[in-house]
């Protein structure tokens, strides 16, 4: 059911980018900023190739994960977690909505309020992408070692809290 399910998410052909010339980043090439960002643009890359061709970015699998996790949650407090404002996760929803993965239902104490729940077929797509995400984890694992991790997880989190100030 799994793979029916995950086959409604259109298929995306996953192009390799062209390798770069010896380019000098300079000062660039020093910053904590430029290597978080790549660093995260490769590891997005390699989910998105654990998933087999579906257009299941991490953004979308994270998005399926917490409306799981937290039965009711808002569509406004689940902007507010991933750090993202309520427009640019609309057409997210609307997509997952359409796809018939997450139900949007209005809030009787606030009418301008949606609470949003997984369908069964979110709930299977969710399951299949969860599996990509936890081979996914055990290779960055590897990569960081397993002694590391907490540390690294700290860290970035003190990068988060001090930049949102």
């Amino acid at each position: 059911m799994a793979r029916r399910s995950a086959a409604k998410l259109k298929t995306v052909p996953q192009q390799e980018p062209a390798l770069a010339r010896n380019i000098d980043f300079g000062w660039l090439g020093g910053t904590v900023g430029l290597h978080l960002r790549l660093a995260q643009e490769a590891a997005f890359q390699a989910y998105a190739r654990r998933t087999t061709g579906i257009d299941a970015s991490p953004w979308r699998f994270a998005v399926l994960y917490l409306i799981d996790a937290n039965p009711g949650l808002t569509q406004g407090d689940l902007a507010a977690a991933i750090r993202r404002n309520t427009s640019s996760l609309t057409p997210v929803l609307d997509d997952l909505c359409r796809l018939g993965y997450v139900v949007r239902e209005r809030l009787l104490s606030d009418r301008r309020a949606y609470r949003l729940t997984l369908t069964p077929a979110g709930q299977a797509v969710m399951a299949e992408l969860m599996a990509s995400a936890v081979t996914h984890e055990r290779e960055l694992d590897r990569l960081v070692g397993r002694t590391n991790r907490s540390e690294l997880i700290r860290t970035l989190k003190r990068v988060i809290a001090g930049l949102e100030q």
